[in-house]
């Protein structure tokens, strides 16, 4: 980073300036190093012609609020927030969108006039990848969701947005995935989905169209607990985690005759749907997910 706009609240980060005529946007974390937003937003900003300076922004784990205080003393016009943050932005936004207050967590933020807008735009980046870049289709399938925390949470709203004729949520705990059923019961009902929940035993022995990994297991190489007979040669096995080599949930649902995908479109996709936020411009996402790929597969 270049020199420091002003120190600010003592332990906050100094904010960048903006390059001279562009907009400041930043990803707010902790770690935040590895994050690959920077590259993909300045590949939305060449391709779209927006005049947008995108940084990293490192905030002590106990001064997010100052850190995003200070950002937007700075100029600063929206950010990405990643973990550990969801949940404070949650608290911090003056306005949420409905996906983002169903989801109870924000990954985007948005300062403008109105104060702070908040929004979640990782499940619409997983609907997005999962129909537009691999080809399958919400409407009428029979989906199985796995996991009942923040990611999954943030999910299913967009799911359901799509017409699934069933969405089955399976979780160990079973009281998580039994109140996420009651909360979205109604947008389940307008959607004209069966949605229902439970401990992995409520998974059907009969192969599913999409079954969606939203544990963390695969950062602990573990496979969540599913019937193998969930898992067929049409189903679509899709893990939100992603590497330069497949999950353990990807070999696993591999090995049981599955499709299967990571979750590198999801990134790419939630980021575009951010821009859009910000910039009332769609970039096309497809360009810069092959890049990225390449540059994984080249680190493997």
């Amino acid at each position: 980073m270049s020199e420091a706009s002003g120190h600010g609240t003592q332990g906050v980060p100094p904010i960048a300036p903006a390059a001279s005529g562009s907009d400041l946007y930043a990803v707010v974390g902790n770690p935040i190093a590895h994050s690959k937003s920077p590259f993909i937003h300045a590949r939305f900003a060449e391709q779209t012609g927006e005049r947008v300076d995108y940084q990293r922004l490192l905030a002590p784990v106990d001064a997010f609020v100052d850190t995003v205080r200070a950002f937007v003393a700075a100029g600063g016009r929206g950010l990405n927030v990643t973990v550990p943050f969801k949940l404070e932005a949650h608290a911090l936004a003056d306005r949420l969108s409905p996906r983002a207050a169903a989801a109870g967590a924000v990954n985007t933020l948005r300062f403008d006039a109105d104060g702070i807008y908040g929004d979640n735009t990782d499940g619409v980046g997983l609907v997005t990848d999962i129909e537009t870049n691999l080809g399958m289709r919400f409407a009428g399938a029979r989906v199985l969701l796995l996991g009942a925390g923040g990611a999954a949470r943030g999910a299913i709203l967009p799911m359901l947005e799509r017409g699934p004729r069933a969405l089955t949520i399976a979780n160990r705990t079973v009281q998580k995935a039994q109140a996420l059923v009651e909360q979205f019961a109604r947008a389940a009902h307008e959607a004209g989905c069966a949605l229902s929940g439970g401990a992995p035993a409520v998974v059907e022995p009969e192969p599913y169209d999409i079954i969606v990994n939203a544990t963390a297991g695969s950062l602990a190489a573990a496979v969540p607990e599913c019937d193998a007979r969930a898992f067929g040669p049409r189903t679509l096995a899709y893990d939100m985690m992603y590497g330069a080599q497949p999950t353990v949930f990807m070999r696993h649902a591999q090995a049981l005759g599955a499709n299967v995908s990571d979750g590198l479109g999801m990134l790419v996709g939630q980021a575009a749907e951010s821009f859009w936020i910000w910039r009332g411009v769609r970039p096309d996402s497809a360009p810069v997910l092959a890049e990225l790929r390449a540059m994984l597969a080249a680190s493997a």
